[in-house]
């Protein structure tokens, strides 16, 4: 994992404001003011982030670590196939990578079986995005492949993030993980999201997924999740994840 320079010119203002804003009902932390020394790379607050308790629960990571091998197995058997899929609707690579921003704010390479056309990122500003806020979502994305639509259908194309959980960057249940141009626009109430692990499923999954477009939802789902969090409620969110997929709820 690396932190690279992810922030503007106004980040550290921001980041002071935040430390005032952010409350410590659900988290304890001897001290807040730390927050206020993060500097333009973001060293200095990965080092002295508040801890949810989410990151020390050692069963909670027994959990991400059975399920990721659960799901790397699933991955084995079926992958062979996704892949002729993938090359004969759209020659190209077969797994698509991205930055993202993590667990306070480091970054990591987030993997998937690739969904869209070659080159989807160079394509973006030809699609209009029918998202608030600094997220983008298109519904009828024309650079989605048609095997690409077929795994977003049934969340096909995630499941290399398995990867990305045994590894520790991401979680079965977390936040949404947010690119890195998202991070860049956050306001000061944004950056809470970052103190927990992002996750494969989590509040946006079952609750619309795809159908929610407004960034402010999103992030008072992944807010509402850290307040929420213990070991039994994300096992109430997987289960809620299975019941999503068996009916296509939400998805592209």
């Amino acid at each position: 994992m690396r932190l690279i320079n992810i922030f503007t010119p106004n980040t550290t203002d921001k980041i002071n404001q935040t430390a005032n804003t952010i409350s410590t009902d659900y988290y304890q932390s001897s001290d807040l003011k730390s927050l206020q020394a993060l500097n333009s790379y973001g060293s200095d607050w990965a080092a002295k982030q508040i801890v949810h308790p989410s990151i020390t629960s050692c069963t909670k990571r027994l959990m991400d670590i059975l399920g990721a091998l659960v799901g790397l197995a699933i991955t084995a058997t079926i992958v062979i196939p996704i892949a002729i899929a993938i090359k004969l609707d759209n020659p190209g690579p077969i797994f698509y990578s991205q930055t993202r921003c993590g667990l306070n704010g480091r970054t990591f390479q987030i993997w998937k079986f690739r969904s869209m056309v070659v080159g989807a990122e160079q394509l973006q500003h030809l699609v209009k995005n029918e998202a608030q806020g600094q997220i983008f979502k298109n519904i009828n994305d024309p650079r989605v492949t048609r095997i690409g639509r077929f795994m977003r259908r049934t969340s096909l194309d995630e499941l290399p993030q398995f990867w990305n959980v045994l590894l520790g960057e991401m979680s079965l249940v977390g936040t949404r993980p947010p690119t890195i141009n998202e991070v860049q626009q956050y306001s000061p109430h944004h950056w809470q999201r970052l103190q927990v692990k992002p996750g494969i499923t989590g509040e946006w999954q079952v609750n619309g997924r795809s159908n929610v477009k407004n960034f402010e939802a999103i992030v008072q789902m992944d807010l509402d999740y850290q307040r929420k969090w213990s070991v039994t409620y994300d096992i109430c969110l997987l289960l809620k994840t299975l019941k999503v997929l068996l009916f296509n709820s939400g998805a592209c």
